[in-house]
């Protein structure tokens, strides 16, 4: 018995539907968007009607909008180590006991830990290629210039090229310090006392009041010239040695130069994207901007309406939609995952050297960059992914950016590390609509090491309680920042503590202006009372501690780590740079 080909043709279409049921959807490449200090207030698709923002708002307007999307500090280096580990920051010993909560310097001996699981080490065992273009944060060595522990490439990435340490204002010339109020107490005031100790002495021996040897003036003369000394070589060392530029291992350019940067690195990360083509890959785009020193290409500079901070976002979006535009012309946006975020909220308290306002927005919220008021956390989050997400959605239930650590894992079928414990949560039943509630009931808002806040968001309510531990003083009275301090700091004369806590039904008071009452809200005291037990719980579960990263001695400078590309009497000084991208010193 035959058959004709037009009877084969029904069997035929079965057989291949068959087929393609059972094959398994291809694996999403994976770009993640991480802007610096931009505030949920500088984007069109957030509400800005002033700044420009097409590509961000075109990002956000064919995916999901997360309205309610947290950072796990509010702080740099914390908040990335937490968004790289799915961890808070606390557990891997990313969060400082002491003032400074950031790395400030290359030679610094602390970082992320080899021993964290990043997302890029779980999407490169699965066979992604892995790079991360701009800024790093997380260290880079432990005891000498060769072991490279806290690198990118120790941790699951296979390119790098960006910075290692942070995009800082002593990194501009001309732009100012951050360290003004540190120099001030170190060696100003030092000098202040030497200055006065010796005036005084001088007058008293003219007066013939008292008689004070040669080698009493000898002494306080040489300790005011060693103190002179030491500013003089911070100050014209710091740039070189800690503003530098790295692709892989390899210093390109040091000091660093701003022309044409984020020129450089959009053409590095589509340049990544083009070459893995075939492949799935992960790609990291951390932006230097819109952190101080505030920097934008000639093309960009004065079109804002906002300064040059506004030129610099700007500049950004349009990296952005170069990325997006890669991705067309490959033809893999359909199935390219991406997610656009900022690291921390605006940095209310950046003012330029001359009084100019160099911080952004924080829209409706109070606060900003190193305090947990919503200005410093809630952060843009946009997730696009044509080929499974709708588009145009805004979810505002509680989110994090340590999320995408197990979201990645799920997507590119990598099992979870069960040696640990993961904070994130899977955020594509939210994304895809198969549910209508966030995982997280529970979410845990660090200051540094310090237990700052709970936001809890019960199963059966549409409430969302924010309590309060200790806020930071604002000054002066009525501020909305640190000042005259260059952030907010997490302990000690800095903060007030609040007993009891300060507690916030969000839903209602996303402003944060009203703390509730057991006159105003009946159930005042078992809400704080329960979550009060879940810190309690969440405690217990970070014993024993990690060690500190960014203990004191973590943190100073250490000369025999210090990477330079040339010899110390040069002052480690070479552009390897190709010569179309270096620029102008």
């Amino acid at each position: 018995m035959t058959m004709r080909p037009a009877s084969l043709l029904p069997c035929l279409l079965l057989w291949l539907a068959c087929e393609a049921q059972d094959r398994p959807a291809p694996r999403p490449n994976v770009v993640l968007l991480m802007a610096d200090d931009l505030g949920i207030g500088d984007l069109g698709c957030y509400g800005n009607r002033t700044l420009r923002t097409p590509n961000i708002d075109r990002l956000a307007q064919g995916g999901v909008k997360l309205t309610q999307h947290l950072a796990a500090s509010p702080l740099c280096t914390p908040s990335r180590a937490a968004f790289m580990t799915g961890r808070y920051p606390i557990r891997s010993g990313m969060a400082s006991r002491s003032r400074v909560g950031v790395f400030l310097f290359t030679a610094s001996s602390g970082g992320l830990p080899p021993s964290e699981i990043t997302l890029a080490k779980l999407l490169k065992d699965q066979g992604y290629a892995t790079a991360l273009v701009g800024k790093w944060h997380l260290g880079l060595h432990c005891a000498h210039t060769e072991d490279f522990c806290h690198h990118p490439l120790s941790h699951g990435f296979d390119h790098f090229y960006g910075l290692p340490l942070t995009n800082l204002r002593d990194c501009k010339q001309g732009s100012g310090s951050v360290f003004g109020t540190g120099v001030r107490l170190l060696i100003f005031v030092p000098l202040q006392v030497l200055a006065i100790t010796l005036v005084t002495l001088a007058a008293l021996q003219r007066l013939r009041l008292l008689r004070v040897p040669p080698l009493v003036f000898g002494v306080l003369l040489a300790a005011a010239a060693g103190l002179l000394g030491l500013l003089v070589a911070f100050l014209h060392t710091y740039r070189p040695l800690n503003c530098f530029l790295m692709r892989g291992k390899q210093v390109t350019q040091q000091p660093l130069v701003y022309d044409r940067l984020t020129e450089r690195f959009t053409d590095e990360a589509t340049g990544f994207m083009k070459k893995n083509a075939g492949t799935p890959f992960l790609l990291v785009m951390s932006y230097l901007q819109v952190h101080t020193a505030l920097f934008a290409a000639p093309k960009f500079e004065g079109k804002s309406q906002h300064g040059v901070y506004g030129d610099a976002v700007e500049e950004m979006d349009w990296s952005v939609g170069q990325i997006l535009d890669t991705l067309d012309t490959l033809g893999l946006a359909d199935n390219t995952l991406v997610y656009f975020t900022s690291d921390q909220g605006a940095h209310v308290e950046e003012v330029s050297p001359k009084g100019d306002i160099h911080g952004g927005s924080n829209g409706i919220y109070k606060g900003g960059k190193g305090n947990n008021w919503e200005g410093g956390i809630r952060v843009p989050g946009i997730v696009r992914w044509p080929r499974a997400l709708p588009a145009a959605l805004d979810l505002d239930e509680p989110t994090s950016n340590m999320d995408l650590f197990p979201t990645l894992a799920t997507l590119a079928g990598a099992p979870l590390p069960d040696d640990r414990i993961i904070d994130g949560r899977d955020l594509m039943p939210l994304l895809r609509g198969e549910t209508s509630r966030s995982d997280h009931e529970f979410i845990f808002h660090y200051c540094n090491f310090y237990l700052n806040g709970v936001r809890w968001h019960p199963r059966n309510s549409t409430s969302v309680w924010k309590v309060l531990f200790f806020t930071p003083k604002f000054a002066p009275e009525g501020a909305n920042g640190c000042f005259p301090t260059h952030v907010c700091f997490c302990h000690g004369q800095f903060v007030t503590h609040h007993r009891p806590p300060l507690l916030f039904d969000l839903s209602k008071d996303p402003q944060e202006k009203n703390p509730l009452t057991p006159e105003t809200e009946p159930r005042y005291m078992r809400i704080l009372g329960a979550m009060h037990m879940a810190a309690e719980r969440h405690v217990e579960t970070l014993r024993p501690p990690a060690p500190d990263q960014l203990s004191v001695t973590n943190l100073i400078w250490k000369p025999w780590m210090q990477t330079c590309c040339s010899t110390w009497s040069q002052l480690c000084q070479c552009d390897r740079e190709p010569p179309q991208t270096r620029g102008s010193h």
